[in-house]
C-alpha cells in the first residue's frame, strides 16, 4: 500500500545499520512467548525494540502488558495484533499535536488489522481460541503462531514503508530466553 505521506519517513527511529529480517523477527517473538517470558503483545514490542534498535527503554514493554488474552483476559482484541499496532506507533507515531504523520501510522495499523482479519476471520481473541483451554498445548501453539505471524507482517510493513532493505541478519544473542512461566 503506497502512500503520499513519505515526508514523514525521516522520523522513523530505527537505528542505522539495523536491517530487519521478517522471518528472524518472527522466530524471536515466537520464542519469547513459547518460553513463557512474555505474552503476545509484550513479545512483539520487546522483539522490535531490540532488533530494530528503536531506543526505547525496557520499560516500554510495560505498555504492552495489559493487552494479552484479549485486553487483560477479556477476550477482545487479539494481543498479537495490538502488539503489532503498538510497534507501528513506535516507528511511525507522533509526539507533537496535530502532526499529520499520524495519518500514516493509522493507515499502517489498519492495514495490519485488516490483513489479520482477512486471514483469520476476526481479530477477537475469544473467537480465535474458542474451545481451547487457557495455557493448554493447543492454546499455546495457536498463540505462539499468531504472535509470530503478526511480528513478521509488522516487519514487512516497516521494511516496505521505510525503504530499509530486508536482509537476513544473524541474531547472535540469545535474548535470555529461558523456560519461565507466563
Amino acid at each position: 500500500m503506497e502512500t503520499d505521506l513519505h515526508p514523514c519517513r525521516d522520523r522513523v527511529g530505527i537505528s542505522p545499520g539495523k536491517q530487519p529480517d521478517p522471518a528472524g523477527i518472527r522466530k524471536i517473538a515466537e520464542e519469547y512467548y513459547r518460553s513463557g517470558q512474555f505474552y503476545c503483545s509484550e513479545a512483539i514490542v520487546k522483539t522490535f525494540n531490540e532488533e530494530l534498535g528503536l531506543g526505547y527503554p525496557e520499560e516500554i514493554i510495560r505498555l504492552a502488558s495489559g493487552f494479552p488474552l484479549g485486553i487483560g483476559g477479556a477476550g477482545c482484541s487479539c494481543g498479537a495484533v495490538t502488539g503489532g499496532v503498538m510497534v507501528i506507533g513506535m516507528v511511525f507515531g507522533r509526539t507533537n499535536p496535530r502532526d499529520p504523520c499520524v495519518e500514516r501510522c493509522l493507515l499502517f495499523s489498519r492495514e495490519l488489522h485488516d490483513r489479520f482479519v482477512n486471514r483469520h476471520g476476526c481479530a477477537c481473541c475469544r473467537s480465535l481460541i474458542r474451545g481451547m483451554i487457557l495455557k493448554s498445548p493447543e492454546h499455546m501453539q495457536q498463540c505462539v503462531a499468531l504472535t509470530g505471524e503478526v511480528a513478521e507482517e509488522t516487519a514487512r510493513i516497516i521494511i516496505r514503508e521505510t525503504g530499509i532493505p530486508a536482509e537476513t541478519v544473524r541474531y547472535g544473542h540469545d535474548h535470555d530466553r529461558g523456560n519461565g512461566a507466563l
